[in-house]
């Protein structure tokens, strides 16, 4: 049995598209048990088990996870894990852990993002709960550039690495990419649209553009020990950056925007419609 566990918030047109690829590459022996928030209850028939629970995306996960466990689920049951926005283009099964105890896309893309991601991932019930599987973020892990970051999985991979787990990480396996985190193929057997539920805007978006922002003070001309006039031509270029900034993220997401919605009408009348980036 899988049991597959999903979120949608707000908005029901990935219900469709979702459960159509499920039916199409996992096992008839599989029931998929959803959080909706904010759904049309109309919805609710269309999975096995639906639940409005409050709280994070990480919390609706984790809480979704207990209540297959409460429901009675063998422990060599397969859990899957499947953000609203994300399916299998491939057949799905116990294969795809490779004798690992817990597969999940790994967005290294996304400035090297190295915890397992919850836009899909595939382990058994016994496993998940054997070791307290937590999606929330709160353990860190080193950036480019300096520093440490967190984000969902953040403690899920700190779990694995305090016990030496070895997990099997599902890579960006695009030949053809539209944009380099959104619109992503992992392992060549899920598809993750990216910001589904969200406007389509990303660290990796943010934090690139960002640098010109925290450089402008730097190329001030004014000495700093001109107290007033340095401090007001670096207050100066940081504010034109600053706008500067703001206007490439809203043209990048913008420009996301258009080519998220133009895939999804694929998606809507296509099953082969990821051959695109294959």
């Amino acid at each position: 049995m899988i049991h597959v566990v999903t979120v949608h918030f707000m908005d029901d047109r990935w219900i469709g598209p979702q459960l159509r690829f499920l039916r199409r590459n996992l096992a008839d022996d599989h029931r998929v048990v959803a959080c909706l928030n904010g759904i049309d209850p109309g919805w609710n028939n269309a999975f096995d088990t639906t639940h409005e629970i409050d709280g994070s995306h990480a919390e609706k996960l984790n809480a979704l996870a207990q209540l297959v466990t409460e429901s009675g689920a063998s422990a060599d049951d397969l859990l899957l894990f499947i953000d609203g926005d994300a399916f299998p283009i491939a057949p799905v099964g116990p294969e795809l852990l490779d004798a690992a105890p817990l597969a999940a896309v790994r967005r290294d893309e996304n400035l090297h993002d190295c915890q397992p991601h919850p836009c899909f991932c595939i382990t058994t019930v016994g496993f998940w709960n054997a070791i307290g599987g937590d999606w929330r973020p709160g353990h860190t892990w080193p950036i480019e550039g300096g520093g440490r970051v967190t984000d969902v999985g953040g403690n899920l991979l700190g779990i694995l690495e305090a016990g030496n787990i070895e997990w099997r990480p599902l890579l960006r396996s695009n030949r053809v990419d539209l944009d380099p985190l959104f619109f992503g193929i992992y392992g060549d057997t899920v598809y993750h649209h990216g910001a589904g539920f969200r406007v389509p805007k990303s660290r990796q978006m943010m934090e690139t553009t960002r640098q010109d922002v925290l450089w402008a003070a730097s190329d001030a001309r004014v000495p700093t020990w001109v107290p007033v006039m340095g401090r007001l031509e670096r207050s100066a270029r940081y504010r034109i950056a600053d706008r500067r900034h703001r206007r490439q993220i809203s043209a990048l997401a913008g420009k996301a925007r258009g080519i998220a919605d133009d895939i999804y009408r694929e998606i809507e009348t296509d099953d082969k419609f990821f051959l695109r980036f294959q």
